[in-house]
């Protein structure tokens, strides 16, 4: 079993303009209290969470309304190697696993973003791979339930808009902020459940691979 999340802390690096996490201690047994309590304040997008399409959409739906099925099922890693800056339609159909993108309903992808999370643990990295227009376009053809990449955005940092809004249009979930660096290629049984937020166009998840 895999834990694919990243921890929540007041180091957890955000998006640029999202508000800072804040985790405030407002009832302490050490301090006389009957309990300790703990506050935290933070985006929906913190962390390992799921975009729903209310994210880019005025009429889509919300975290809530998503089926669980697209969230618990087999899903299959796909490995990019570390030289891969961009996941384009080209890197994607030249994949020497394409065959097996072609096939799966969920698909995870392994960057080198995966190494961010331990080498730059409270810093934020503009300059980490995502998949562009023409990627998203490529995998919008297949009958995708979600994917999921190993940073803070399914979308590069200078093409953002775009990507989201083709895979959000066709119902595709996305899984963002994962860490596959113990995780090989292959195909697992992934389950990445979110707060029942209602509402709301994303949410944190725990995410686990089995």
């Amino acid at each position: 079993m895999f834990d694919i999340t990243i921890p929540i802390s007041s180091s957890t690096p955000v998006w640029p303009g999202d508000p800072q996490i804040t985790i405030r201690e407002v009832s302490s047994i050490q301090n006389g209290d009957d309990s300790n309590i703990t506050q935290i304040r933070m985006s929906v997008h913190t962390g390992t969470h799921i975009d729903a399409p209310k994210h880019f959409f005025k009429q889509g739906i919300t975290i809530d309304q998503i089926p669980l099925s697209k969230l618990v099922g087999d899903a299959l890693v796909v490995q990019i190697v570390n030289e891969v800056n961009i996941i384009t339609a080209e890197i994607l159909s030249s994949h020497p696993q394409i065959d097996a993108i072609r096939c799966a309903k969920k698909i995870l992808f392994r960057t080198k973003n995966s190494l961010f999370w331990h080498k730059y643990p409270a810093q934020f990295i503009t300059e980490y791979v995502g998949i562009d227009t023409s990627g998203a376009e490529f995998l919008a053809a297949f009958d995708l339930d979600l994917i999921g990449i190993d940073y803070l955005s399914i979308a590069p940092f200078h093409d953002l808009n775009i990507p989201h809004q083709i895979l959000l249009a066709k119902g595709v979930v996305l899984l963002e902020g994962i860490d596959l660096s113990q995780v090989s290629a292959g195909i697992y049984r992934l389950m990445c459940l979110p707060l029942k937020i209602t509402g709301v166009e994303g949410a944190p998840v725990r995410a686990i691979l089995i």
